[in-house]
């Protein structure tokens, strides 16, 4: 009851806001942990990670790493924070997030907004300890090395994190899809594994891409994923289309996130997971707010997913919610675990 009357004052406010008063409450410790016991089926192993179910928070609900270890609490099996640049940036002006409610969706045009790479550090390194905890590297949308940005943000941040995500994918950024084009793609690729390398080779490194590619960028995704031999691929990031949206809201530049992308998300991520033969791992996004919808992605390839719009409409509980009816769906077709699930659409 209190989580349902504090969504609904939340949902009465401008949504930045909203989300700023969220992560204060999750640092107070006014959202409850998970209770209860987690099914043995959902438990994965991925990419040498234990992890006690395959739901994790994707990157921007955390952008300054303020949360990570309340969101663990709650029963979020990892956390991605960022995007972090080098450099802190303001972001685009306000406003530039629109709750679209008629839809279960949102836009927002942010911009890499973030408290930058030395402030992140310090709040990684003073945090407590545990947890499967993730990076979302970007590029100051100023600089003269965008490709490098990238493991420069990884050099200050890979000795508390597990691993970093790449993100040539935000709409947001004049110009930064453009790095998904094959030569830059594997150029920003080749340098933050060389970073990697150096430095942190236990780190894992993922890419996240955007919904809105073509069939021939995801064939140059595939083959340049396998290539470099980058751990994960993340499908994917926000879109730009607007297709089957209803909210008055929908003509907001900017990305698009929350229920309409969960078919266009989940199709890029077939189409991955059908190119790569399970030679790469996937993590599904995009449109999930229900245990159904996670099992889609399970099964379209996906070895873990992760949720970030849902919480603005159902808050942090529905994790718990969205894990149990996934045991539920894993036991009525028959699957002991969820990695047996994995793929089982293609």
């Amino acid at each position: 009851m209190i989580q349902t009357l504090g969504l609904k004052a939340l949902q009465r406010m401008d949504p930045e806001k909203a989300h700023g008063i969220a992560l204060r409450a999750l640092r107070a410790g006014m959202v409850p942990a998970w209770s209860g016991p987690i099914p043995t089926s959902l438990r994965s192993r991925v990419l040498g990670f234990d992890l006690t179910h395959p739901i994790g928070v994707a990157a921007g609900f955390d952008k300054n790493a303020q949360a990570v270890t309340p969101l663990l609490n709650t029963g979020f099996a990892f956390v991605e924070v960022g995007a972090v640049t080098p450099k802190p940036q303001e972001g685009n002006p306000r406003p530039r997030m629109f709750r679209l409610t008629a839809d279960r969706a949102a836009i927002n045009r942010y911009g890499f907004n973030n408290d930058g790479m030395e402030a992140i550090r310090e709040r990684l390194a003073a945090r407590e300890q545990g947890g499967v905890v993730g990076v979302n590297l970007g590029a100051n949308k100023d600089s003269a090395d965008r490709a490098g940005d990238y493991g420069k943000v990884l050099r200050h941040l890979a000795p508390w994190v597990d691993f970093a995500t790449v993100n040539v994918s935000s709409p947001n950024t004049v110009g930064l899809r453009d790095m998904q084009a094959r030569e830059a793609l594997e150029e920003v690729l080749t340098r933050t594994l060389a970073v990697r390398d150096e430095i942190a080779p236990d780190v894992k490194l993922f890419l996240k891409i955007a919904p809105d590619l073509t069939d021939a960028q995801i064939e140059d995704v595939a083959e340049i994923a396998l290539a470099t031999g980058i751990d994960a691929i993340v499908a994917t990031n926000t879109t730009l289309s607007r297709d089957g949206v209803r909210d008055p809201k929908r003509n907001e530049a900017g990305g698009l996130s929350g229920a309409p992308l969960m078919t266009r998300s989940t199709r890029i991520l077939a189409r991955l997971a059908a190119r790569t033969e399970g030679k790469t791992t996937l993590i599904g996004v995009g449109g999930i707010s229900s245990g159904a919808d996670a099992y889609a992605k399970i099964r379209a390839g996906a070895s873990a997913v992760q949720l970030y719009t849902a919480l603005a409409y159902d808050g942090p509980a529905l994790v718990r919610t969205i894990a149990l009816d996934l045991a539920r769906l894993l036991e009525r077709d028959g699957f002991a675990h969820v990695s047996e699930a994995v793929g089982r659409d293609l």
